[in-house]
């Protein structure tokens, strides 16, 4: 029986699109694609596809996969706001998505460029593997984890093609469930401040292993966790000395239980041969990098991991992102001021210092009250070592300075801000870290100039605000599954707190109507006792 409710007509950037039934629109997501249309202008800008193929048969044409297409409104995107593009296959495995497409491409008048696709995504990519099919650009945005797709997207990329690659399931990325990690990425996650960072280096990690298995290896250009997803923009390159340089890349994560302190040991170390510089072989490192106990608290380790521990964003590619941002192009983007602060933020990053810590996680520890961030990034900037933010937290901290240099900083703190004794328990890391006299007296009062970065006193919009309508990837957002399930899931949202307020009103309830009793009896009392 067919539905007589009109479909809904949406515009974002240059494209209008159909949106009805089943099929999967997110308007939370307009920033995922802006950023992509941003990175694939500028990739596409610097791409000598004869250069990077020379000696490989190639299409010569800039063929673009989005392999999990849905509505088709990225792929239109893609073909009105980047220039340089040949062909974009709009792929799905519904019929009733491949059929929006259609109507979506045909209202955009945009069908000598994208050909919408009916496969299973795999299966097209295994059948696009020899070199003369395979693409310059493939998008994987699923809902949910990326990594049944990485294989095929691997084999069927060109050399020094561009992956961009989503992951939705951060709470398995972000240490939620370890042992779906495992399954998934091959890594496990620690629960942590610096998760969300840890979530990108898994992934780019996962990535990377697929790579290594055909001989080709990545370089990541920007790794973003936004909102409540991880994209990874990289290129795929072949190459045996680079494969083999892979294990260099990865390290083992130790994780204190108790100060929560971080150390990273290598898979793998470079040895340089001192009478033949140019000869570079891979040993094993000795280990592991930790005592039995924290040297800070005394407490003992998690350890996690394998994680990408290579810088995760490449400086020379976001000078140009940032040009591109800035152009007339760029600033007509719906998203544009978001995209100009996040990119800010990882431009200040370190980007060769894998995770961080966060002030407020290293206040919590000690059960001191929060020293201003300024104060503390002066205080780390004075002591000659560098910090910035990471764009995963606005409260974080990463810095080349060891946690011990931090804990000093902070016992110095606490004698301005001391600690009730009744919290120095038996065993506590606050005992461990506080009965210790500060080595130094720190300057906190003189703020480093510094210690406030650009972006910050630029006023631009850095972080995001707090969850809007259509947050998250799944029955919150929209249309994805099935309407049963969404009433359902709508049925049951505050459940718990509309019972309490129930229960709430009821005994509110009860109680005036014992009151009223009591005061009907007291009346008929009364009246006896008059009469």
């Amino acid at each position: 029986m067919e539905s007589n409710i009109e479909p809904k007509i949406i515009n974002e950037g240059s494209a209008k699109i159909f949106e009805e039934g089943h099929v999967f629109y997110n308007p939370v997501q307009e920033f995922n694609r802006d950023i992509s249309i941003c990175v694939i202008n500028t990739f596409l800008e610097n791409y000598e596809q004869k250069e990077v193929n020379k000696n490989v048969k190639v299409s010569g044409k800039i063929r673009i996969l989005e392999a999990l297409s849905a509505t088709g409104l990225r792929s239109i995107r893609y073909a009105k706001e980047v220039s340089g593009v040949d062909e974009i296959i709009a792929n799905d495995l519904m019929k009733e998505a491949v059929e929006m497409i259609k109507r979506n491409v045909k209202m955009n008048q945009v069908e000598n460029i994208v050909i919408p696709n009916e496969a299973d995504a795999m299966t097209l990519m295994y059948s696009s593997t020899a070199s003369s099919k395979r693409f310059t650009i493939i998008d994987l945005d699923p809902y949910g984890g990326p990594n049944k797709f990485l294989d095929a997207a691997i084999q069927s990329i060109e050399e020094g093609g561009l992956l961009l690659v989503t992951a939705t399931d951060m709470a398995v990325l972000a240490g939620n469930t370890p042992e779906a990690c495992i399954v998934k990425y091959g890594s496990v996650p620690l629960k942590s401040k610096a998760c969300h960072e840890m979530a990108l280096r898994i992934l780019l990690r996962c990535i990377e292993g697929h790579a290594n298995r055909y001989g080709r290896y990545i370089k990541p250009l920007l790794s973003l966790s936004v909102d409540f997803y991880a994209r990874v923009f990289v290129r795929v390159y072949s190459g045996q000395f680079q494969c083999k340089e892979s294990s260099t890349k990865q390290s083992m994560v130790f994780q204190c239980t108790g100060c929560e302190a971080l150390t990273l040991q290598p898979l793998a170390v470079r040895k340089r041969n001192p009478d033949n510089p140019k000869s570079v072989k891979f040993g094993i490192p000795t280990g592991p990098f930790v005592s039995a106990q924290c040297e800070h608290c005394g407490h003992k380790h998690h350890m996690g991991g394998p994680i990408y521990s290579d810088p995760i964003h490449d400086p020379e590619f976001l000078k140009s992102l940032m040009k591109f941002v800035s152009s007339e192009k760029g600033s007509k983007l719906g998203t544009y001021n978001r995209i100009l602060g996040i990119l800010s933020v990882v431009q200040e990053e370190l980007h060769e210092i894998p995770l961080y810590y966060t002030i407020d996680k290293l206040c919590c520890v000690l059960k001191l009250e929060m020293i201003p961030q300024l104060k503390m990034r002066s205080a780390i900037l004075k002591e000659g070592y560098r910090v910035s933010l990471s764009h995963a937290c606005r409260n974080s901290l990463k810095t080349d300075a060891p946690i011990s240099v931090l804990w000093d900083i902070l016992r110095y703190w606490s004698k301005s801000h001391p600690v009730n004794r009744s919290r120095f328990l038996e065993g506590s890391a606050l005992k461990a870290i506080l009965s210790k006299a500060p080595s130094k007296e720190y300057d906190l009062n003189n703020i480093h100039p510094d210690a406030d970065p650009p972006s910050r006193k630029e006023a631009l919009q850095r972080f995001p605000e707090n969850p809007a309508a259509h947050w998250g990837p799944g029955t919150r957002s929209t249309l994805m599954v099935d309407k049963e399930k969404i009433t359902k899931s709508i049925r049951n949202q505050n459940k718990n707190k509309i019972k309490r307020e129930k229960k709430k009103e009821s005994s509110f309830t009860n109680s005036d109507n014992e009151q009223n009793s009591a005061k009907q009896r007291k009346l008929d009392t009364d009246k006896e006792i008059s009469a």
